[in-house]
């Protein structure tokens, strides 16, 4: 019976050796690494500190005990139980293992340790494993160390840190597995390589389907990240967090939640983001993985200054590329300054929104391995067209196009539009563009970045003499930032309504019976007879949007059916005080 259960038959008789026995431990390894494949790390690393027991002294033993502290600190968050099980491998065989470096460069990346050291003691040990075999894809250890080479690569944001993980990867024989060849292109210089990378990771989210290992959800969700997929991963990235709540691998856990924090913000799911963040530190605190704290400061900080308390994200910002500036990561440094220069934007403060943006990527150039140059890109162009420096935007703006930004995602593809209709000297070519950014397909799904370049149309129309036109997007956009509670840009929108005349003449309040602007507007719109399909197309939404809204204003205005739309708008009592 127990041949056909090799992890128990190998627990039991691991229970029942008291001496070494290589045997029992070679069994106990390999119990582990079934452990591993079904996604339990803990065990596996308990499975191996029981197989390094029974080891004779030696080099198995210590190789057995630096596996065990791998999955300790890249894995199950047990960072003090690594650090003695490092130390015990050690003393067994003087000779370090690549599960040793790579726990080691974990270990330093969370403790005193800087990105430049780790980066060195990880690509000596990779560089001595070769030996006469070469690079094997298929020695776990190796891989292993590949995929946290590439972080400490991230971290440093320069590509000389990085050539060291190409001529690895490229090295490996038969082939490398797809997830290291797509991090090698979306995790390393996303505006240049990323777009070539969609089609591996189609595969890579379709694996997915074939089970919940944690290694393989986060490792993949890091893949889609500059992609702008990570909504692809949501459903498995929740699974790992509801395992981590539950006590799963913590390391893991964190990883999925700053998968979730970041696509939340980007689809405008920011009460969640914040609820996620919080728990996020908290993770990073009780399991020590400090190096990962920056993201979850991050998104407080962005989605805080977006909501209008600017002071308050400098703040954060300040502390993130101070600590940042300690240990060597210029990435961090590089969000940090994304938060800031957003912040910076709602306040109007165009010079110092423009300062933060050229820390990441100077205007003109979009930085070699520099990843959140991508997502600075656009803030840069809106910061100097409006603090006055036209000609380094129109540079960024010919830099992003020169790059292909617009076929790495449609979020991508629609702010380059935008950003260039922002440079345009006419009214007509302005105006173009931005329909035409307004019309990329899917770029309804971000919200903010989607409202914010409403909001931009609709000045243009405005200053164009269009003001009647101006109002939909406008209108539009107000909605949007209203239920995000974008404050500082909700009021920017309500100006630019003011200015058309708007307040004055139209009818019916913007919060009638609850409805929120954008509600309001497509209320008015399908009053009028026109479709869903129409109002969509006229908005830059989807028609699926357009009926989900329907549903929620029915009940708001106590009917049940579209006939009886215009009699209930009519009924609402006109409210002078709104804009």
């Amino acid at each position: 019976m127990l041949a056909d259960q090799p992890e128990r038959r190998a627990w039991h008789l691991g229970e029942a050796t008291l001496e070494p026995d290589e045997e029992v431990a070679a069994l106990l390894e390999h119990a582990a690494g079934l452990a591993l494949r079904r996604g339990d790390a803990a065990g596996a690393m308990r499975t191996l500190v029981r197989s390094a027991a029974l080891s004779p002294e030696g080099p198995n033993r210590s190789r057995r005990l630096a596996e065990a502290a791998y999955l300790g600190a890249e894995s199950t968050g047990a960072l003090s139980s690594a650090r003695k099980l490092l130390d015990d491998a050690r003393r067994a065989a003087p000779e370090a293992s690549l599960h040793s470096a790579t726990a080691s460069a974990m270990l330093m990346l969370n403790g005193e340790g800087d990105v430049a050291t780790a980066h060195r003691l990880l690509t000596g040990a990779i560089e001595s494993s070769a030996g006469s075999h070469g690079y094997r894809a298929d020695d776990r250890a190796l891989v292993d160390a590949l995929h946290v080479l590439a972080v400490v690569c991230f971290f440093g944001a320069r590509h000389d840190l990085w050539r060291s993980y190409y001529r690895a990867v490229e090295r490996l024989t038969p082939r490398p597995p797809d997830i290291l060849a797509v991090l090698g292109r979306t995790f390393s210089d996303p505006a240049r390589t990323g777009a070539a990378a969609h089609g591996r990771l189609d595969v890579l989210v379709a694996s997915l389907a074939g089970g919940p290992d944690p290694v393989l959800i986060t490792r993949v969700g890091t893949g889609a990240l500059y992609l702008d997929r990570l909504g692809e991963v949501r459903d498995a990235a929740w699974q790992v967090v509801r395992s981590g709540r539950d006590g799963g691998p913590a390391r893991r856990y964190i990883s999925s939640l700053i998968h979730l924090c970041l696509d939340d913000y980007l689809t405008g799911r920011w009460d969640e983001a914040v609820e996620l963040a919080d728990e996020g530190l908290q993770a990073c605190e009780d399991h020590e993985y400090r190096a990962f704290a920056w993201y979850f400061l991050y998104i407080r900080a962005i989605v805080i200054g977006s909501r209008g308390h600017a002071e308050e994200s400098l703040a954060t910002a300040a502390v993130i590329i101070d600590r940042a500036a300690q240990h060597g990561a210029p990435c961090a440094a590089h969000y940090a300054h994304h938060a800031a220069a957003v912040a910076a934007l709602g306040s109007g403060d165009f010079a110092l929104a423009y300062r933060h943006a050229d820390a990441v990527s100077p205007a003109g150039t979009l930085a070699s391995h520099a990843p959140h140059a991508l997502w600075v890109a656009a803030n840069l162009v809106e910061a100097g067209v409006r603090g006055g420096r036209r000609e380094e935007a129109a540079a960024h703006v010919r830099a992003m196009r020169e790059a292909g930004l617009g076929a790495v995602s449609s979020r991508h593809a629609m702010l380059t539009e935008a950003s260039a209709a922002l440079c345009a000297d006419g009214d007509d070519e302005a105006l173009r563009l931005f329909a035409l950014a307004l019309a990329t397909p899917g770029g309804d799904r971000w919200r903010f970045d989607h409202a914010r370049v409403r909001l931009a149309y609709g000045e243009r129309l405005r200053r164009a003499r269009a003001a009647a036109d101006s109002r939909t997007p406008l209108y539009a956009a107000l909605g949007a930032f209203e239920e995000l509670g974008a404050r500082p840009w909700a009021e920017r929108a309500r100006k630019e309504l003011r200015a058309t005349g708007w307040g004055r003449r139209r009818p019916g309040p913007l919060h009638g019976a609850g409805l929120s602007a954008q509600e309001r507007e497509i209320a008015d719109l399908a009053a009028g007879g026109l479709t869903n399909k129409q109002i969509a197309e006229r908005l830059f939404i989807s028609h699926r949007t357009v009926g989900a809204h329907l549903y929620q204003i029915y009940p708001k205005l106590g009917i049940t059916s579209r006939a009886m739309l215009r009699d209930a708008l009519n009924a609402l009592p006109e409210d002078p005080g709104t804009p």
